[in-house]
């Protein structure tokens, strides 16, 4: 959990240097909006990848548990 709000924290800051770095810089405004525009779509295609990578860690450590159970419910059934 907490890996996921640093995640969250570090794009979030990334993203508000990119927005400042653009706004400051020298160029029109249409420009700018393009510049802004980009980053953002950039940004949001690297936070959707982060996060299904992270569902796709959870997923698989909900199979291993899933998997684990119910070799344990088996072993303890045959064991009875």
């Amino acid at each position: 959990m907490k890996q996921g709000k640093v995640l969250l924290g570090v794009l979030a800051g990334l993203a508000a240097g990119a927005v400042l770095g653009i706004l400051l810089a020298p160029d029109k405004g249409s420009e700018t909006r393009k510049k802004i525009l980009n980053k953002g779509e950039e940004l949001a295609e690297e936070l959707k990848e982060k996060l299904d990578g992270v569902i796709d860690s959870l997923n698989q450590t909900i199979e291993t548990a899933k998997q684990k159970a119910e070799e344990f419910t088996a072993k303890e059934k045959s064991e009875a």
